[in-house]
């Protein structure tokens, strides 16, 4: 399938007076694929190919009950179906685990505020010590 650079390309070529055979030349092209391509009016539209079925089919609704139930880890999941007599990766196991997995974490800022003045917060920091009752103590 051509790309719409280059279906013009030819075009162009012909309406300068080149004939098939140099545009084909020129191009890379076939001679028959050239002709095919000038006389069409409007670009090719590509044809959708259908989709591939997936080894990990068979195994999708065992896969998708399990992670319901509980944590599996796709390599125990991968384990289980190897048994059943899936073959093929292990990748592909984790990849499916990780699309229907729901995104786990908590943000781990926690933030914390109070009026002006109220409080200070340092992530890091020593003010230095003092004597208290004859003991030096750190602030």
């Amino acid at each position: 399938m051509l790309k719409m650079e280059e279906w013009l390309l030819i075009r162009d070529l012909y309406s300068q007076g080149f004939s098939i055979s140099k545009i084909a030349r020129q191009t890379g092209y076939a001679r028959e694929t050239v002709r095919k391509y000038l006389n069409k009016k409007t670009v090719p539209e590509p044809q959708k190919r259908p989709g591939r079925k997936s080894k990990l089919d068979p195994y999708k609704p065992y896969i998708l009950e399990k992670l319901n139930e509980g944590p599996y880890t796709a390599s125990r999941l991968y384990r289980e179906i190897k048994e059943m007599g899936f073959d093929g990766g292990k990748t592909i196991v984790k990849d499916l685990v990780r699309e229907v997995r729901p995104k786990q974490g908590v943000s781990a800022i926690l933030r914390y505020e109070t009026k002006p003045g109220v409080q200070a917060q340092v992530d890091w920091g020593e003010l230095g010590t003092i004597e208290v009752d004859g003991k030096l103590k750190k602030l």
